[in-house]
């Protein structure tokens, strides 16, 4: 099997061999091999790459020079146990020049490959190999632009949006080279002259330098939104990225880091632009017509809340316990603790990150669209929620209607939220209360200059070394926490009024310090823990 790394490739040439090729594009399970022969901040898809090739899956690779980070697995892959490894320079434009330097490269190639195989190369078998013109669906679809996609982002797409296509546009993915004019009889190198102009005529990656007309792939009125995709240290699509957020259509940005570990991520991103995008009846058929409670279980990853609601939406019982190592166990404790009988339980809807095995509920929603429907039940004027949870942190934008148009939340990192605070106050002694008001009290403006929670723990006690009193300490905490929230909130195009959820709002030190950052008053509920417990005992109550 040869395995290739780009649109560009011609791998019509390879079927004119009779070969078998393969777009590397898997996800990889862990960088272990690659982080010994890489720098650290390399591109993502080139260490998965590499982890794919030192697998053995290939034993024939054809690469593209169509970036550094191309370029160096090709290099690293010299390596391995590969029997031919070829690689094209490819051009960043399609002009006369550039096209006819593409043309001799391929030429090149198929000698090199003829000297290899023993093989000629069959005219007829390559004419027969184009694919032809791929047109768009003529229904709703959602359009995946950006680099290239993996098999985790499209499955989870594909599960959040029913009776919507999904329409792979990413860059190695919307391959389109159509069948030249020409015949078997015609001179090979006209036949590569011809083939080079078809592959430089595809829609336009971002390395090219007229990229106008990838604004076509927007313009179709079937596209009903638009995720966008980016890779960790690749910086070409964040540049286009950054000029279509004044977008009407509703879009989202996903970032991977090409492991098969985002899964959870991933899946509450994608189901809460879903929600935000169908329009379709939830009224549920279970509902218990003799029930007289409905319920709302937010099962995070620290702690699960439960709100049970009244037919009159009063609150009649909140309940906080630890989630613990199995979301559907704290769910059922949370349940119990509540003391209300099934029975008397009209619907209960799940929320969090746990919510998917919390197996006796009705339905399940996602934190963003249960922290909207909470938030505006506790202060009509939001428009700007800030919810800081155990693992991640989230900025969420409201209409006047309390309808979600846009949200953002961290990567997979702790830097920033309740686990961030949890261990650094294990570090430093103290219980979460203690923490939570300690650094109001700090006399000097300590920086805690690293985001990483294993790096600022190791700064942390740096600072315990140096005598640095504790409130001093927190503050810098705070801050930091703070300035991580401020990079989401600044997402926000209007903030409006803000409010903030998650335990952390309990938090007074990083409230007031994001105050500081973002300039405005901050409403803090009583219970802002509860908020997405509250949104989704609310949905609840709507399927009335």
């Amino acid at each position: 099997m040869i395995g290739y790394n780009c649109k560009y490739a011609p791998v019509e040439i390879l079927a004119g061999f009779g070969a078998q090729c393969e777009l590397m594009n898997n996800e990889a399970a862990n960088f272990d091999y690659a982080a010994g022969r890489l720098h650290p901040n390399m591109c993502s898809h080139a260490k998965a790459m590499l982890e794919e090739i030192h697998t053995g899956n290939y034993n024939e690779l054809l690469f593209m020079n169509c970036c550094d980070s191309s370029r160096r697995i090709f290099d690293a892959s010299k390596d391995e146990n590969i029997r031919f490894s070829y690689c094209i320079d490819l051009p960043s434009c399609g002009n006369h020049c550039a096209v006819e330097r593409f043309k001799d490269d391929i030429l090149g190639f198929i000698d090199q490959y003829e000297k290899y195989s023993g093989k000629s190369f069959d005219k007829k078998q390559f004419l027969s190999a184009f694919q032809g013109k791929q047109n768009l669906p003529q229904n709703k679809f959602i359009a995946i632009l950006g680099a290239r996609s993996n098999k985790t982002l499209l499955n989870v797409a594909k599960s959040c949006f029913s009776g919507i296509n999904i329409l792979d546009l990413t860059c190695a993915s919307n391959r389109e080279v159509l069948p030249i004019d020409a015949d078997e009889n015609a001179s090979l190198d006209e036949l590569m002259l011809k083939y080079a102009k078809a592959l430089m005529a595809q829609t336009p990656c971002m390395r090219m330098q007229d990229i106008k007309s990838r604004e076509a792939l927007l313009e179709n009125e079937n596209c009903v939104g638009i995720i966008y995709s980016t890779i960790k240290f690749c910086d070409y699509y964040d540049f286009e990225f950054s000029k279509l957020k004044n977008l009407k259509m509703p879009m989202i940005r996903i970032e991977t880091d090409f492991t098969n570990q985002s899964y959870g991520q991933l899946l509450t991103r994608l189901e809460g632009f879903a929600e935000t995008i169908n329009k379709t009846d939830n009224k549920r058929k279970n509902l218990n017509m003799n029930g007289k409670y409905f319920v709302g279980i937010d099962s995070g990853s620290t702690s699960t809340e439960l709100v049970a609601m009244d037919k009159d939406l009063n609150i009649v019982k909140t309940v906080m316990v630890r989630t613990g190592a199995n979301a559907g166990v704290g769910a059922k404790n949370a349940l119990n603790q509540a003391g209300i009988d099934k029975k008397d339980i009209a619907l209960i809807v799940a929320t969090g990150y746990g919510r998917k095995n919390i197996d006796f509920a009705d339905d399940n929603v996602t934190e963003i669209t249960c922290h909207a429907k909470g938030a505006k039940h506790l202060y009509p004027d939001v428009k700007t929620i800030i919810d800081i949870g155990g693992q991640d942190s989230k900025v969420i934008s409201l209409d006047e209607n309390g309808k979600v148009v846009g949200f953002v939340m961290n990567d997979k990192c702790a830097a920033g939220t309740g686990r961030f605070l949890e261990n650094m106050a294990k570090v430093l002694e103290l219980d979460m209360p203690d923490m939570a008001n300690v650094g109001l009290n700090y006399k000097n403006d300590l920086t805690i200059s690293s985001m990483c929670t294993v790096f600022a723990e190791s700064e942390v006690v740096s600072l315990i070394a140096e005598n640095h009193t504790v409130a001093d300490i927190v503050h810098g905490l705070n801050k930091s926490v703070a300035t991580k929230t401020k990079a989401l909130a600044n997402s926000a195009k209007d903030k409006g009024a803000v409010m903030m959820t998650g335990g952390v709002a309990n938090n007074k030190g990083v409230v007031s310090e994001l105050e500081k950052q973002l300039n405005t008053k901050i409403f803090i509920p009583e219970h802002p823990e509860f908020c997405g417990a509250l949104g989704a005992a609310l949905i609840a109550a709507e399927n009335r």
